[in-house]
């Protein structure tokens, strides 16, 4: 060999190190494409827990329990959820999901619980598409999806049955980043344009939160290298112009139930500042530690007194963490794109614009934290094949198990009002907005049956807040109920004292006093709870009731149709107008006030057996037609009356 030939063979060496690093790209695809169905398969075993929870009367209660739009399942009820706020939402795609679920299965929580849990388990494999589609790296992928799947901050989102909103959304808001990844890689088609918009428009539908997409479509195009120009730009116009208006009806929405509060008069310019940075350093040090969760993480409580320490260090914790991302020359893109994704799609959730009394919330990590996921993701999956590759790898399978057992403790604190009202007070029992949570409790027990158990939680709402006039209304219904008219009336009284023009609790204070023999007193209170409401139905039932026990029928019978022409579909004067017709032998006219009770309810006993009666007295066989349905119903006092008269 040559002198020439040797001086030439120490410049190869540099090809395999280039095959080596293309080993290691090669290997953050070398994952198996049914390692995600694993994931999925793990999250929906997590999530069963869910399906043994019921219902909460933390929105719960208005979202199903109590929402009058699912009980009318046609086109007329369609189109009244599509065109009316509810309970200071505008939410008109997740109600219809709560439509139908309520026209098939009712009132049983299981198939509430079980699609949210089908639409986490499909929202996982879309974060995982998204991931892979970013990234180009199905271990990315995995990992992203991963964590999206198992974290407890996610809990709050998919085992409340109220928060339907927030898988929905998400599922469509997803979809929508899925279509237009594939406009821009599929040679900007207009029909995966139209698509994409589509689904913005479908998530917007589904809770105002999507307002963000927009903004977010642009950092994408920054990060997948495309030129931001004219063109990139005049096509987001129609998102954003849903977007303006989506989150005008958003603001308008919460704005007439009272839900937006002005800060300025509770915290001053400066304070603010500390609360807004302690938020964003709050969600990003429980990305890490998930500790103290909460339904509610309340607004400072001051009371002239300095925020706690944490929220001073809060802006320089951030201002030092955004100095380590920019100063760093590896990953600097993922850190930026991931960066700009969380603070795109949690800034509406930031309250910049305040809406109620929590400062973070779980729940709005849901979307946002896909973006600090990836920063995770693409680190571990460029850190995959060095020496630190199985110490990142067993420490990141020790997060999911922490983590997923988080999450299986968290799911059982949704069980139901009881273990979620114990876990919030536990966590600060000193807060006096604690009194909310008392309150709704109570109402809970009530729908429990547990009067007792209400008044207790209406007494301990009191202790906390004790100008607080709809605990010492809802406690004196309760006593009230329990016949105990002494302390009803005490509690009214109190009521009255802070809000003096209720017209409810003067009815209310009414009905105590006419349980307590003093009907005049009860007349006085109908008089002027129907000064201050003309339009209070159930005052004039109660006061035409007041005249029918005391004898006075021509006074009662203008009241019965007056309170039923102002709420047809108030039950009660039906009732209290027929017995008048059958006390002054008007059998026709008390039938039709019970063909129009059953009309509105066909499993009323009640109103079968009273129509029986009413045909019996006009020798009408059909009585015991009525007291047989009645029978069928489970009314007991209609055997008895199909013995004594029917063969």
């Amino acid at each position: 060999m040559s002198a020439k030939t040797k001086k030439a063979i120490p410049t190869i060496p540099q090809k395999p190190q280039q095959a080596k690093v293309a080993v290691k790209s090669d290997a953050a695809n070398n994952v198996s494409k049914w390692t995600i169905i694993a994931v999925i398969i793990f999250t929906s075993i997590l999530y069963s827990k869910a399906l043994d929870n019921g219902f909460t009367f933390m929105d719960d209660d208005y979202y199903v329990l109590k929402n009058y739009y699912l009980r009318d399942f046609s086109l007329h009820g369609i189109w009244a959820i599509f065109t009316h706020f509810y309970s200071f939402n505008y939410h008109p795609l997740t109600t219809i999901t709560n439509l139908i679920e309520y026209n098939i299965f009712e009132l049983n929580p299981l198939p509430y619980h079980l699609f949210n849990i089908l639409l986490h388990l499909l929202n996982v494999w879309l974060v995982y598409r998204f991931a892979e589609q970013l990234s180009g790296k199905r271990f990315t992928a995995i990992i992203v999806a991963s964590l999206f799947a198992v974290h407890p901050m996610h809990v709050e989102s998919v085992a409340w049955i109220a928060e339907r909103k927030d898988v929905l959304y998400s599922a469509f808001y997803l979809l929508s980043l899925l279509a237009y990844l594939r406009y821009m890689e599929t040679g900007f088609k207009t029909k995966d344009y139209f698509i994409a918009l589509a689904l913005f428009l479908a998530s917007l539908l589904s809770k105002s939160a999507a307002v963000t997409l927009p903004v977010l479509l642009i950092a994408i195009d920054v990060y997948k290298g495309r030129k931001i120009n004219i063109k990139s730009l005049l096509e987001k116009v129609p998102f954003l112009l849903l977007s303006v208006l989506f989150g005008i009806i958003a603001i308008l929405s919460q704005r007439s139930g009272g839900a937006i509060n002005d800060l300025s008069q509770s915290y001053n310019f400066i304070t603010r500042i500390f609360m807004f940075a302690a938020g964003i350093s709050s969600y990003v040090l429980h990305l890490i530690a998930p500790v103290n969760l909460s339904g509610i993480h309340y607004f400072p409580d001051l009371h002239h007194h300095p925020l706690p320490w944490y929220y001073y260090l809060s802006l320089p914790f951030l201002l030092i963490l955004g100095w380590l991302v920019f100063r760093r020359n590896t990953y600097r893109r993922e850190i930026i794109f991931g960066t700009s994704f969380f603070l795109i799609t949690i800034s509406v959730m930031l309250q910049i614009v305040t809406v109620g009394s929590a400062l973070i919330a779980e729940r709005y990590t849901y979307i946002s934290y896909i973006g600090l996921f990836y920063i995770i993701g693409q680190w571990m999956a460029n850190m995959w094949e060095t020496k630190y590759g199985n110490a990142i790898a067993w420490t990141f399978f020790s997060f999911i198990l922490i983590y997923s057992i988080a999450s299986w403790n968290r799911i059982c604190v949704w069980k139901n009002s009881d273990t979620l009202f114990t876990d919030i007070v536990e966590k600060d029992p000193d807060n006096w907005r604690n009194c909310y949570v008392y309150y709704y409790w109570g109402l809970s027990k009530s729908n429990d049956g547990d009067p007792r158990g209400a008044a207790d939680k209406y007494t301990a709402a009191i202790k906390l807040n004790p100008t607080y006039d709809r605990a010492y209304y809802s406690r004196g219904l309760v006593y009230d109920a329990l016949h105990d008219t002494k302390d009803a009336i005490a509690d009214y009284n109190k009521t009255l004292f802070l809000k003096p023009k209720k017209a409810d609790v003067y009815s209310s204070r009414g009905w105590a006093y006419f349980e307590a023999g003093d009907t005049k007193s009860a007349l006085n209170n109908y008089d002027t709870a129907i000064s201050l409401d003309p339009k209070y139905s159930e005052a004039y039932n109660n006061r035409g009731w007041a005249y029918y026990v005391t004898g006075d029928k021509k006074a009662a019978m203008p009241d019965f149709d007056k309170a039923i022409a102002l709420n047809p579909s108030f039950t009660k004067p039906y009732y209290n107008r027929a017995a008048i017709k059958v006390s002054s032998n008007d059998f026709n006219g008390a039938i039709k006030d019970y063909d129009l009770l059953i009309k509105m309810n066909p499993k009323d006993d009640i109103a079968y057996y009273s129509r029986g009666i009413a045909r019996m007295n006009m020798n009408d066989p059909k009585a015991c037609e009525d007291w047989k349905k009645a029978e069928d119903l489970g009314n007991k006092d209609a055997t008895q009356l199909l013995l004594q008269h029917c063969k």
